[in-house]
This record gives C-alpha cells, structure tokens and sequence, in this order.
C-alpha cells in the first residue's frame, strides 16, 4: 500500500511538471506496466484530479482544470513562496483579500515540515507590512475586466475622475495594470477616439459585455510606455528639479512612487504624482534633498501653509 501511494504522489508529481505524457513514458518512468500506469490515473481521478486522456498511437495522458481543487504538490522553494506571498497579501488593494489569504495559509501551514515552518516563520518574524489606505476593489470586478481583455469584449462602465465629474465610457480592454496599490484598465476609448487610463476603484460595470473587437496596434508596442511616469493618473502631479545627482535621488525614491531623469551631475527632475497634496509636501520635504518646486503651483501654496503649521508646532 505504502508502495502504491509513493508512486501515485510520483505520478502527479510528473503530470504537474510536464504537459502531456504518453503512457509509455510514464511507465517507463515509473518503471511500471503500461497497464499499472492506467489503473493509477483512474485512482487520482477518484480523488479528484482531472487527467485527460489523449487519443492517437500509444495514446497519453495530460493534467486538466476540474470543478473543484484538489490537493497541490509543492516542492520546499514552492511552498515558501507561496506562503511568504499569502502573508504580504494582506496589504493588497483586492476586497477581502486579507481574510482569504489568511485561511488559505492556515491551510498550508497545518501540511508545512517542520523545517519549512521554521524558515517562513522567520521570515514572517523579520516582515513588517504598513496598511495602506485606500479605496478597494471586488474580486468580481477584476474577473469581468480580465475577461474582457482576453476575449476581446468591449466594455462599457460609469466612471468617475480625479475632479468628481460622471461619465459613461465605452472602451476597447487592452490590459490591466497593476501600479503599486491601485489598479488601472488601459484601453481604447471609443468616444474619444484614443488611448486612456482608468482607475477600476473610479469605475462601475455595465452587463452584459459589448461585442467582440479587433486587437489595435498599441502606440509604442508596450503598456510601459503608458505607465512610466508614476505620477499618471494622480489629481496632482508635480515636476521637481532635485540638488542631487539622479543616482542619489533614485535610492531614496521607489520607482512606484516617482520617476528620476537626470539632467546633470548634480541636479535631476523628479515627477511625482499624488491625489493628496499634504502627501506630496511631506513626501517631497522628506526625501532630504534641496530642491525647486517647477509645478504644480498648488504645491509652492501648499507648502507655506505646511511651513506655517510646523512652525507653530515647533514654539515653546
């Protein structure tokens, strides 16, 4: 028996690393019959894995998606990636994420070896994740939008920008984008004739989905090109000359956060982006650095009413 299930666990080991096999390959594999081969398919398929057969000479077998998830096999670097990625999912921007990576993770953890609790315990011990706020997106939402995109269905959606304004749009899905928190669909809208960036958080579906489009060339063959600036789509959007080399200014500034482009040796523009501009004053002031303010003019308001505030908190 014991036998039987070592080879069993062997077999869905090689089913879940290649594609198709034929059954002459597993068995040789195996070291088994050909015949021992189908008679252990049939037993992981009663315990729920769908393996296809495949028809032609020799015939083979091939591990397909089925209506209920069975059991996974994961190798050690596997499963602590897994649980390492359940852990930092809390701080995710998907609705109800939180609660569902912590079950599924109670569930790896009861099957954990002892010496790959002890690693991912570790590393949980060392992790820090800071809550960020902010508006979050149902799961729901994200499906139809993916969906979307990989059959080619137009959308249309209420969507409301930075300023409050409502609208209705009808777009052509190119592609979900995930920058840092927040998510964005990246498409062609057809009312304005061009490409365009929406926020999902801003967006409410419409069903059902339109009819079917073709692909259009995309301007500059990359949706980097779209998203390189970390201040896109951002209420406010500020442009700052930096008194430090680019390299210095790249260490103290994620590139989530902004963009760096050097102008000499000694000085870079900084482009930042943010819906808040208290963020931005702080931000800015933070990364400790001289530097000159080109725009938004908002911003050089901003801070002097920030300095003012400071400087009333800092008297005796």
């Amino acid at each position: 028996m014991l036998k039987t299930s070592a080879r069993l666990l062997r077999l869905l080991t090689l089913l879940q690393v290649h594609r198709d096999w034929s059954g002459t390959e597993l068995a040789d594999r195996l070291e088994v019959s050909p015949r021992t081969v189908r008679r252990d398919v049939d037993k992981l398929r009663a315990l729920g894995y769908p393996i296809n057969a495949i028809g032609g000479v020799g015939g083979g077998y091939q591990l397909g998606a089925g209506a209920s998830l069975p059991p996974l096999l994961l190798d050690d670097e596997e499963a602590v990636a897994v649980a390492v990625g359940l852990r930092t999912a809390a701080g995710g921007a998907i609705t109800g994420i939180a609660e569902t990576s912590m079950r599924a993770l109670v569930k790896l953890d009861q099957v954990l070896p002892s010496r790959l609790r002890y690693q991912i315990d570790t590393l949980s011990s060392a992790m820090v994740i800071m809550p960020m706020p902010g508006a979050t997106i149902d799961p729901p939402t994200l499906t139809a939008i993916a969906s979307a995109v990989r059959d080619r269905r137009r959308l249309r959606f209420d969507y409301v920008s930075h300023d409050g304004s409502a609208s209705v749009r009808d777009v052509e899905p190119y592609r979900l984008v995930q920058n840092g928190r927040r998510w964005y669909l990246f498409a062609w809208d057809t009312g304005a004739a061009d490409w365009r960036k929406f926020r999902v958080d801003r967006l409410s579906l419409r069903v059902p989905a339109g009819p079917r489009f073709g692909p259009r060339p995309l301007p500059g063959g990359d949706t980097d090109d779209h998203f390189g600036t970390a201040s896109n789509g951002h209420r406010y959007r500020a442009v700052l000359t930096m008194h430090a080399s680019a390299a210095e200014v790249a260490e103290e500034v994620p590139p989530t956060l902004g963009v760096v482009e050097p102008l000499d040796d000694r000085t870079c523009t900084l482009r930042i982006g943010s819906d808040n501009l208290d963020h931005l004053a702080v931000w800015v002031a933070a990364f400790g650095f001289e530097f000159d303010i080109r725009e938004p003019p908002e911003l050089v308001e901003h801070l002097r009413t920030l300095t003012a505030r400071l400087q009333r908190a800092a008297r005796p």
